[in-house]
């Protein structure tokens, strides 16, 4: 029985290997520059990803593939599973705009996130995605994400935590934690209508209002999140294999992050019943309460909840960390910054004009934000899947210029980062921070801090609003910035978005 089922399956591999060669033929495509692998099964590409990942160089090592191959476009096989990488903008504008309906996210990411963000908006395709963002649309509508009163409440609280004092320098301190906090303090409210207020355990302020009553543990929450984010990005390393990588304290960390989520969930529940009118207190859109009108059902609204909540609180607080990670070490750049602030916003005691409006029209401010977000993109890595036969318009042929074929159901993996930090785009300068460069250009596909096409990130003017507003206010505050990190080589803390591995370590002075 064993020798036939062995022919039937080889026989199977040759007609479909014959199928695609045929079309390939058939629509002028050329086969794009493979990738070789050393050990069987693509096993010594997983081990060297791994052990980057230890050091954080996991985006260095991706760049390195792309360099030595001498392409922005080729093959790769990782146990078993063949996958197109890019980092050439015709082809990441293919696979999310022009040849949208070509690419799904897959069943592979589904299955992978399942465990600790369950099925939402990063995970669905068709209609259930147009449902879900439909839903979120109103969030984000430019009244919402103009609440800086909102935005004032927790940076309030995040420059108390730093203890400022006219004449001194503060004691050291790492930013990036101090940044997560406060943007999962701002999201939740923004999201939930309640804000868990993580930053308050670290101000003695006994007129700071918690979530009264709600029995959350927000540093369990998001040390949980950390880690299951985390192994999710290694897990995605594996393929369709993913449920290879398994590691102790992944089941914790989901049963923890679906508890503090349960909470927010069953307030949400309890509020629909009592009120069919579903109107909370507040005038303002509240994600969490629309979706409490549309479902009651548990499981659904905790994962549209954590999926919403990663983009909320991890992009923002990444790039705010790594705006200041680039500040830290540019003193010229952050007081060139810091003037223009104070020209435009006015001090720290006496901030004037601070809008949604004035805080776009800023241009160095803008300039800054945009080339953190280049060096730095906060999801430096992407992946769809071919939904039917089709091709890229580059990197097939010796020149890597002709078409390639793509057959159903094959992962397409782009690379954001090393996009961003092509010579041949960006200049012989492109591995430093040079704000500068962004006068007078325009981009295209080449620039892709908030994704593109359909999918673009909805969130996308919250979260430069949020971090305007933040880098406005600790600016009119602190006249200077010392970097205290000695490691000069970027490296990155990969979860589903990038953050910095060696933090943000720095002290501050008030004039």
């Amino acid at each position: 029985m064993q020798p036939k089922l062995t022919i039937v399956s080889t026989a199977c591999k040759i007609f479909i290997a014959h199928h695609y060669s045929a079309r390939a033929r058939d629509w002028e495509c050329e086969d794009p520059i493979a990738q070789t692998n050393r050990l069987p099964l693509g096993i010594d590409q997983i081990w060297r990803s791994l052990q980057a990942d230890k050091k954080g160089g996991v985006l260095a090592l991706t760049s390195q593939r792309f360099q030595k191959l001498r392409t922005w476009t080729f093959r790769a096989s990782v146990l078993g599973t063949s996958t197109i990488f890019t980092a050439d903008e015709k082809n990441i504008q293919a696979i999310l705009a022009t040849q949208f309906n070509d690419f799904d996210i897959g069943p592979v990411r589904r299955g992978n996130f399942f465990p600790l963000l369950g099925n939402g908006i990063f995970t669905q395709d068709g209609h259930s995605w147009q449902h879900s963002r439909a839903l979120m649309r109103p969030q984000f509508a430019r009244e919402q994400v103009s609440d800086l009163d909102l935005e004032e409440r927790h940076v309030r609280n995040m420059i108390q935590i730093l203890s400022p004092e006219t004449g001194c320098w503060t004691n050291p301190v790492d930013l990036q934690p101090l940044f997560f906090r406060l943007t999962l303090d701002t999201a939740t409210e923004f999201l939930f209508g309640y804000s868990v207020n993580s930053q308050l355990n670290d101000v003695n302020d006994a007129s700071a209002s918690r979530l009264a009553n709600v029995p959350v543990n927000e540093k369990a929450f998001a040390a949980a999140f950390d880690f299951g984010s985390a192994t999710l990005a290694t897990r995605l390393r594996f393929k369709d294999k993913y449920w290879m990588y398994n590691p102790a304290g992944f089941d914790a960390a989901c049963k923890e992050c679906h508890k503090f989520i349960d909470t927010f969930v069953s307030l949400a529940i309890s509020k629909q019943s009592a009120s069919k009118a579903a109107k909370s207190g507040s005038e303002r859109y509240v994600f969490l309460e629309a979706l409490a009108a549309e479902t009651q059902d548990p499981i659904e609204l905790r994962s549209q909840l954590l999926h919403i909540l990663l983009a909320g609180r991890d992009t923002t607080a990444s790039l705010l960390s790594w705006l200041f990670y680039s500040l830290a070490r540019d003193p010229r750049r952050y007081a060139k910054l810091r003037q223009i602030v104070l020209d435009k916003f006015g001090t720290h005691e006496n901030p004037t004009n601070i809008t949604f409006e004035t805080l776009k029209g800023c241009t160095y401010l803008r300039h800054c934000l945009n080339e953190a977000l280049r060096l730095y993109p906060v999801v430096p890595l992407n992946t769809r899947q071919a939904n039917k036969d089709t091709t890229l318009p580059r990197g097939g042929g010796k020149d890597g210029q002709g078409k390639i074929f793509v057959p159903k159901g094959m992962s397409v993996d782009y690379s954001v980062h090393v996009m961003h930090h092509r010579a041949d785009i960006w200049g012989e300068d492109v591995e430093v921070f040079n704000p500068e460069r962004w006068e007078g250009r325009k981009v295209g596909w080449e620039f892709l801090p908030f994704n593109g096409g359909p999918r673009i990130c909805i969130g996308q003017q919250f979260a430069l609003t949020e971090a305007s507003y933040v880098t406005v206010r600790l600016l009119q505050t602190f006249d200077r910035m010392e970097c205290l990190e000695t490691d000069l080589v970027p490296r990155h803390k990969l979860s589903l978005t990038s953050s910095s591995r060696n933090g943000v370590k720095v002290r501050l002075h008030v004039l």
